[in-house]
């Protein structure tokens, strides 16, 4: 369960910018919007800057009947769809784990989508257990080689890769938080945002804090998270990100002053936190 957001991240895009991005999510065609955001606030990992890259929006999946080298199933149970991004378990690449029980194939046009975003994606592994079948994937950026480290582009890819999963296998959207935006059958039940939230903070050596969130996915959640995170100036080292059913799931290795995090401080982190995700629907005017 994990999606990482490691090695040094920094933010490109406006708060603002990224509600304007919610909006037209469902319509817009693929198209690098990095025009459209103006520069905020940094913040480092591991002590360094990075450049920023734009955001890709991502269009609304259209009505398909072909499958993407997979098994659409006969069974009515349908699996949990479960997109991982692990930056913590390769330092020179961002690992994507993809699975759906066993109806996954290739992925070809997952990758193709991918490389599309700017990305060199090079197929790692696939291995079987209980849950089904994992297709893990090794990702770097096209223009540096390195691991990908801008929350917006990581976003990127998770919206893609969704938005792909939706879009060859519509039986999955109804399972997915963001099968409203992108699907063509939105979840039946919706997550209590009061009764999925759960955030927790302990010390993590003497260096960093671990901080775990879990809590209704949405899109641009990933985004929100680091920058809540770094409006009270906590530096952001390291972090996973798992989109798993209607939930998603962060962890965000975090330290002040090169510090693991006092008490005081993370209550006021937990409080920035739980006061957000539990009012997404915030006004634009206060942006």
């Amino acid at each position: 369960m994990v999606v990482a957001i490691s090695v040094g991240l920094h933010f490109s895009a406006a708060h603002s910018s990224l509600r304007a991005m919610e909006k037209i999510i469902c319509s817009a065609p693929f198209s690098r919007a990095s025009s459209e955001f103006a520069a905020t606030k940094p913040f480092r990992t591991f002590s360094r800057r990075l450049s920023s890259s734009g955001t890709t929006i991502i269009p609304r999946a259209a009505p398909v009947t072909d499958v993407e080298d997979g098994n659409q199933g006969e069974t009515d149970t349908i699996p949990t769809p479960v997109v991982i991004i692990d930056q913590d378990s390769d330092p020179d690449a961002t690992v994507v784990e993809i699975t759906f029980g066993d109806r996954l194939g290739a992925l070809l046009d997952t990758m193709n989508a991918l490389k599309n975003l700017g990305l060199n994606v090079a197929k790692a592994n696939v291995f079987l257990d209980s849950s089904g079948k994992h297709n893990k994937f090794s990702i770097t950026k096209a223009d540096t080689g390195r691991k990908v480290e801008d929350p917006e582009l990581l976003e990127a890819i998770r919206l893609t890769i969704i938005n792909n999963l939706i879009q060859y296998h519509p039986e999955s959207s109804s399972l997915l938080a963001l099968g409203a935006a992108f699907g063509l059958l939105p979840p039946k039940e919706q997550v209590d945002v009061d009764i999925a939230t759960h955030i927790n903070i302990s010390d993590d050596g003497p260096d960093r804090s671990l901080l775990y969130v879990e809590t209704a996915d949405r899109p641009g959640l990933l985004v929100d998270l680091v920058k809540i995170i770094t409006d009270i100036n906590i530096d952001v080292e390291s972090g996973e990100f798992d989109t798993e059913g209607l939930l998603a799931k962060a962890k965000f290795h975090v330290s002040y002053n090169g510090k693991a995090i006092i008490k005081p401080l993370q209550q006021v982190l937990a409080n920035s936190l739980r006061y957000f995700l539990r009012r997404p629907t915030t006004e634009e005017s206060s942006f």
